[in-house]
């Protein structure tokens, strides 16, 4: 069925129909890091609430590691509504097109996210304010469907030849940028106002600038979306939405082992950032300003690693890159809870060291296996398989390391830190098996 397009979207692309509508990489290049850091900014706004403010605003009559792990819990929704929301947008995506779909999904992202920063505490209306959090929750899960814009499948599409692992690296960067930005920010209001002021208002401050921040993201990527070039590509079927149903018949094998594949990556992206804050606030005297600079310096060497990656996926080839890197957080996951549970020092020993690791190996996580798509399907394939990994690899690493770290002690969280490196390795390899058995498959 034709591709159709809504009457805002069609205007937009005559707007910019100026003879500048070439596809060019290093434009593309902004737009990505533009949208992926204000996803990831409203990602851990949320998760450092969900730590100091949401155990006691919500759940006050929990002792804090409970209402801590209830926390957790309403936080994995986001993670479990996602691919349904890449469903319902999907279809929106073929029948309205791109611009009405981003336009749609991040409205609801924003309205999600400014009615978490009016959140009435339990003191107010009871347990119906976690239930309110619960659905803004599910919410955002299903805006963060619809978010995926296919810029990042266009940016891989048109890298030049030798580039394509520092183009892989391109839209990672938003993960770093956005934990950043939003942990500065927490911890400046946790270090000017009391204890009580904090609780009270300062928290929301930092949900009504991811509210600003995604609309300056929804204009910075229509601009993108509709310009002639993309439009060209698009309707050339190189990135056509193609059915959920049809993806996962024709490309599920590459779904999966995608989802798979950087379950390494995924797994020490919370142990480094959401596990750490919850473990040094509820088991350590250390104030959580502090513990948020601490991730503020993590978070430059993951930026610096992460250009890094780019550099070494292109000299050495991106398979082999995330296979090295998986091979380090295994033997990181080693002594990991040891340094976390070292001091100052040790803390940011570990997270300086999880940062470098999760840059080289986050940069290159999505590009190992989406390559693997055929062109048709790569537009929904690569949707799909980032939901999957960010549900499997990501949604329930807190709850699960706080559990088995309160129940077993620290060194149970390197536990589950290698298993996800150990899923990592055998989807790389099982995805080299398949590629290589195609590759004869179609020998003369």
């Amino acid at each position: 069925m034709a591709q159709t397009s809504s009457t805002i979207e069609r205007d937009a692309r005559l707007l910019h129909a100026d003879g500048h509508g070439a596809v060019n990489p290093g434009e593309i290049a902004i737009g990505v890091i533009i949208g992926r850091t204000s996803e990831f900014f409203d990602f851990f706004v949320y998760a450092i609430a969900s730590v100091l403010v949401f155990p006691k605003l919500v759940f006050p009559y929990l002792d804090p590691l409970t209402g801590t792990l209830y926390s957790f819990a309403i936080f994995s929704l986001a993670f479990i509504a996602r691919p349904i929301g890449t469903m319902i947008f999907t279809a929106i995506d073929r029948s309205q097109g791109k611009g009405a779909k981003l336009t749609i999904a991040l409205f609801l992202l924003g309205v999600a996210t400014v009615a978490i920063a009016f959140l009435p505490g339990h003191e107010s209306i009871g347990v119906a304010s976690a239930w309110l959090l619960a659905a803004a929750r599910i919410g955002q899960g299903i805006s963060w469907g619809g978010t995926w814009d296919g810029l990042a499948s266009l940016l891989a599409l048109n890298a030049p030849e030798g580039k394509k692992g520092w183009y892989a690296m391109i839209p990672q960067l938003g993960a770093p940028i956005g934990l950043l930005v939003a942990s500065a920010l927490f911890a400046f209001f946790v270090d000017t106002l009391s204890a009580d002021d904090f609780l009270d208002w300062g928290w929301r401050y930092p949900f009504f600038v991811a509210f600003a921040i995604n609309v300056v993201a929804l204009f910075a990527r229509l601009r993108m979306v509709v310009t002639p070039g993309y439009t060209e590509l698009f309707e050339a079927r190189e990135l056509e939405p193609s059915s959920i149903t049809e993806t996962i018949a024709q490309q599920g094998r590459t779904v999966v082992i995608g989802a798979f594949a950087p379950l390494a990556s995924f797994a020490l992206f919370h142990m480094v950032t959401v596990f750490p804050l919850s473990w040094v606030f509820l088991f350590t005297r250390e104030a959580p300003g502090r513990f948020l600079i601490v991730e503020c310096i993590g978070a430059v060497f993951g930026i610096i690693a992460m250009v890094v990656s780019g550099y070494v996926a292109d000299k050495v080839g991106r398979r082999t890159l995330l296979t090295g890197s998986a091979i380090a957080i295994a033997v990181f996951s080693g002594f990991a809870p040891q340094m976390l549970d070292g001091g100052i020092v040790g803390e940011l020993a570990f997270m300086v060291t999880g940062f470098i690791l999760l840059g080289l190996s986050l940069g290159q996580s999505s590009g190992s296996v989406a390559s693997s798509f055929s062109k048709r399907f790569r537009y929904t394939g690569s949707a799909l398989t980032t939901d999957l990994a960010w549900l499997f690899g990501a949604g329930f690493a807190p709850f699960v390391a706080l559990v088995m770290s309160s129940r077993f002690g620290l060194s149970s969280s390197g536990v589950y830190l290698l298993s996800g490196a150990v899923v990592t390795l055998l989807a790389i390899s099982i995805n080299r098996q398949f590629a290589s058995r195609d590759a004869s498959a179609i020998q003369p």
